[in-house]
């Protein structure tokens, strides 16, 4: 559209006439949050729930600064400075509705490679309490068979040896917490908001490994100053298309480089523990609980591992989204049966939460037409992901002798889609994982050696030595490389 107005602070007001804009001064905002990681994920959720109680007029210090640590993150700096930290959030309901909004709450943006003193500064501020982090699994630097921090990594030996010249995300936060530390400042918060099981624990684990490691008495003060608070995040927020952007432009007249959509659905419970205060969260819906870890695996259990199912089989099959994969019957009764037979014996004691009503609610989810969440994202790096919530249920089912078959079948679909990369009519799928190249490699060695794929310990841990293990995952290897039609061996099954 010719006349379409550029979405910046100052077409705000313009703005504001015709979609729901913050109705809060920007220009009162201080930055007492800087988050790692502004991924869409991260403006569909933190920073909407902070703009939320921003419009309650009593948080101006919650602000937030955004921060890149990699040259991929150089496209979303470009748009969130030209855009003064601005962006809409396109919220898609089942029903067709859609609401539209601007959200203010990142007031700064900073790209590390462009300028890492920069961003050391700001953590190490005295008006910052809280560091947030989305960095995906992968950025917690350790090896999934071990649990323990990665010291291979090269550039933690960079750092290891350079202090002052941080490359990851545990060099920016030891680079900032020893200048807090000398300067007699209280330390802030350290908070992850990733898919990991225990995310405030694994975090609190590697920043010390690393720590320690560094510098010994740095590291005994962070572990006497600094909070960690385990937190469940939950929004499904697919990759922003190309339609979506030009939407914007045909109903509204905006141009918004980088929008970002998302279903109505969202919950965040959080961990009550902060070194250095908090926002008041609780005030537009935020839970805060004194344990948050039986919240986390359900929803790591149900929803994310769910996901993974019907991602892989889905991708095999041919499906492109999720919710063409729930419109097929097969694919729905197979999730719920892995959900209601697999996952939900692992789950610990859920006060308030009615299992039965939880996993109707997913499904309804992965269900939304408007949503078109792509397989290939959810199906994106799986080596991370999948040990963190499919392969854990798998093992603690192995250990109480519950049954294995469901996510035994994902796991040798899993190589399948790994080795050949086609679908069961012969068209490519696109594998986007850090590990791709192993897992092609260990996935080809399958006609020789069965058991080649799971004995990538850095993924599946000694689980090829389990022979009940071993034994289903060889069935149903034997089943797919013979026959590609996943959707008849996942009938069989149910």
């Amino acid at each position: 559209m010719k006349n379409a107005i550029s979405l910046t602070q100052n077409n705000l007001a313009e703005i504001a006439t015709h979609i729901t804009s913050p109705t809060y001064s920007r220009n009162d905002l201080e930055i007492g949050i800087v988050h790692v990681g502004v991924g869409g994920f991260h403006r569909a959720h933190q920073a909407f729930y902070t703009n939320k109680l921003q419009e309650t007029k009593n948080a101006n210090e919650w602000a937030i600064c955004g921060v890149g640590l990699r040259e991929g993150d150089r496209k979303i700096y470009d748009v969130l400075k030209k855009q003064d930290g601005l962006y809409s959030l396109i919220i898609k309901h089942p029903d067709g509705n859609i609401e539209t909004s601007i959200i203010g709450s990142i007031k700064d943006i900073l790209l590390s490679v462009d300028d890492p003193k920069a961003v050391v500064q700001r953590m190490a501020n005295p008006q910052t309490k809280i560091v947030s982090l989305t960095i995906t699994e992968g950025g917690y630097n350790f090896d999934a068979s071990t649990g323990e921090f990665n010291f291979n990594n090269t550039d933690i030996q960079h750092e290891l040896q350079n202090p002052d010249d941080p490359k990851t995300v545990f060099g920016y936060l030891t680079a900032a917490l020893k200048k807090r530390w000398d300067s007699a400042l209280p330390a802030f918060t350290i908070m992850s908001c990733d898919n990991i099981e225990h995310n405030g624990d694994v975090t609190q684990k590697m920043v010390m490994s690393f720590a320690k490691k560094q510098n010994p008495d740095l590291a005994q003060w962070i572990e006497n100053n600094v909070s960690f608070p385990n937190s469940m995040v939950d929004r499904i927020t697919p990759v922003t298309t190309q339609a979506d952007i030009e939407y914007l432009e045909k109903e509204y007249g905006l141009k918004d480089e980088w929008p970002v959509t998302c279903e109505p659905f969202i919950q965040w419970v959080i961990e009550d523990d902060f070194s250095n205060g908090r926002p008041e969260l609780e005030k537009v819906g935020v839970q805060f609980v004194p344990n948050v870890k039986p919240y986390e695996k359900m929803k790591l259990r149900l929803l994310n591992a769910g996901h993974s199912v019907l991602g892989i089989l889905g991708a095999l099959h041919g499906h492109q989204t999720i919710n063409a994969c729930m419109e097929d019957a097969t694919f729905v009764k197979y999730l719920r049966t892995f959900m209601d037979i697999e996952a939900t014996p692992t789950l610990d004691q859920l006060e308030g939460i009615d299992l039965d009503t939880y996993k109707d609610s997913l499904e309804a989810r992965f269900a939304n037409p408007n949503i078109k969440d792509s397989v290939s994202r959810i199906c994106s790096e799986s080596s991370a992901k999948l040990p963190k919530f499919l392969i854990a249920t798998l093992s603690d089912n192995l250990e109480n002798h519950n049954s294995i078959e469901f996510a035994t079948l994902v796991i040798a679909s899993w190589c399948y889609y790994s080795d050949k990369q086609l679908n069961k009519d012969g068209q490519p799928i696109e594998v986007i994982d850090a590990m791709a190249k192993e897992l092609h490699e260990a996935a080809k060695q399958t006609s020789t050696d069965p058991l080649a794929f799971i004995k990538q310990k850095s993924i599946f841990g000694n689980l090829a030595d389990n022979e009940r293990f071993a034994n289903q995952y060889k069935e149903k290897i034997a089943k797919i490389y013979n026959d590609t039609d996943i959707r008849k061996h996942m009938k069989e099954m149910i």
